[in-house]
């Protein structure tokens, strides 16, 4: 038998994990309050329904755990909604062309509520009191911190929870800046020591790397305005360079400078206000750049350091992650997998990219930030958890991809119709990804091919 202690830990992890699904049906609820949405949105685990969940959170207060009492009155016993959009996302003629996408598809009609332009949940007055308390605390308490950052961190605190969440920060907050200071300090070292030389006295090997960055950079988030700057593509060109000759294992892979990107925006948010297309990083001192380029160099570092093989030679890591993809399609959507599989559409041709670059490519670079609290909330789970936001994403078009031929739906996955997405549409790709990952957590062989 396991010792009490242990049986606690166990309810009390269970009662999280409860917790956290419960608030996400609350919160698809209310999503899909009014509105519609493609594909088949699942309410509720198999076996119970939304009333039985609603008695389970009856209790404002159970075990420690604050519980939010505003479950929908009206929420029934569904266990699946489908739910369509008029008419197709993508305009293809018959030639084999495409057009673009009618944008006043994505329109919102007369009767939809209104978008909210930003995550409501992440700046919730009574969620914001709660980030501030644990980050005031003497030592962070990082659980804690995880369940709230996994719904969405507030802009103004983001830059501290994401140095916590990846460990480059300590918890302790009195060695706090001691320990980023020898860490900022490292990285201007590397760079004197690596970056600031001449090509007689670099290898080949690195005089070709450096080479493949300057090429990449000026390609990074293209459709950005703010990263045509020019002192912005400079600093990335340093934190890339310096990853590859820290991790010679793997060295510099394409993809690798769109990770560096949201690491910028959120630490460069603490030295500007409004919107980011009117920062002049010119006007930055040379210090506090230095600092922004070494807190990215060492978030990067650390996001990377879970998922290196996803960067190694022939990157298996990816190749692992777009074949449980393809399972795990297959055992939500069957429809879809048979009808990919007879068009002959390799999973590889159009999910390796959002695996190499984490969907950033894939949806407007403003939701980019609200998407990667949720993956670095999920610590070392993330790379499982990435599997069942790249399915809810592309079953998000599951009625659309049936219809398409295999050309078609090559032009469509390419240029995917999120241009003018909303945090409504990303929180329930990962409000789906989530309940999915919980259905499926016990049985793992869902991964395995019959």
């Amino acid at each position: 038998m396991k010792p009490n202690h242990e049986n606690n830990l166990e309810k009390e992890g269970s009662f999280t994990l409860d917790l956290r699904l419960n608030q996400t049906l609350k919160s698809v609820q209310k999503l899909l309050s009014g509105r519609s949405f493609p594909g088949k949105v699942l309410l509720s685990r198999k076996g119970d329904s939304l009333s039985g969940i609603k008695e389970s959170a009856s209790s404002s207060n159970v075990g420690g755990h604050e519980i939010d009492e505003s479950m929908d009155q009206n929420a029934k016993g569904e266990q699946v909604v489908d739910s369509h959009i008029n008419g197709s996302d993508v305009v293809t003629e018959f030639d084999g062309t495409s057009k673009a996408p009618d944008e006043s598809l994505h329109q919102p009609s007369s009767s939809e509520p209104p978008r909210v332009p930003f995550g409501g949940r992440a700046t919730d007055s009574a969620r914001v009191a709660r980030f501030r308390k644990e980050l005031a605390a003497s030592t962070v308490d990082l659980d804690a911190l995880r369940e709230l950052a996994w719904s969405g961190v507030p802009p103004d605190m983001r830059p501290t929870v994401w140095r916590l969440l990846l460990g480059y920060a300590p918890p302790n907050s009195d060695r706090r800046e001691m320990l980023l200071a020898l860490k900022r300090q490292e990285y201007l070292d590397d760079l004197a020591q690596y970056f600031d030389i001449s090509d007689a006295d670099r290898t080949e090997e690195e005089i070709h790397t450096l080479r493949q960055i300057s090429v990449d950079v000026p390609r990074t988030v293209p459709d950005v305005t703010f990263f045509h700057q020019t002192s912005i593509q400079a600093s990335l060109e340093r934190i890339l360079y310096i990853w590859a000759i820290r991790h010679p294992a793997s060295g510099y892979v394409q993809g690798i400078n769109d990770l560096a990107t949201p690491f910028l925006i959120v630490f460069l948010s603490e030295h500007f206000g409004g919107d980011m297309e009117n920062w002049m990083i010119a006007k930055l001192s040379k210090e506090k750049l230095q600092h922004v380029e070494a807190d990215c160099y060492w978030c990067l570092s650390k996001l990377l350091d879970g998922i290196q093989d996803h960067y190694t030679f022939a990157q298996p890591g990816i190749q692992r992650l777009v074949f449980k993809l393809k399972e795990l399609v297959r055992r939500i959507d069957e429809p879809v997998s048979k009808h990919l599989e007879e068009q002959s559409l390799e999973y590889l041709q159009f999910a390796f990219r959002w695996f190499n670059c984490l969907l950033i490519r894939e949806i407007p670079f403003t939701l980019v930030t609200r998407l990667w609290d949720t993956y670095l909330a999920e610590g070392d789970s993330f790379p499982e958890y990435l599997v069942y936001v790249c399915a809810s994403f592309l079953l998000t078009w599951s009625d659309q991809l049936q219809q398409f031929d295999f050309q078609e739906m090559v032009l469509f996955l390419q240029h995917l119709p999120t241009r003018r997405w909303t945090h409504q549409e990303l929180e329930m790709v990962l409000s789906r990804a989530f309940m999915w990952r919980v259905m499926f957590d016990r049985s793992p062989s869902h991964f395995n091919s019959n």
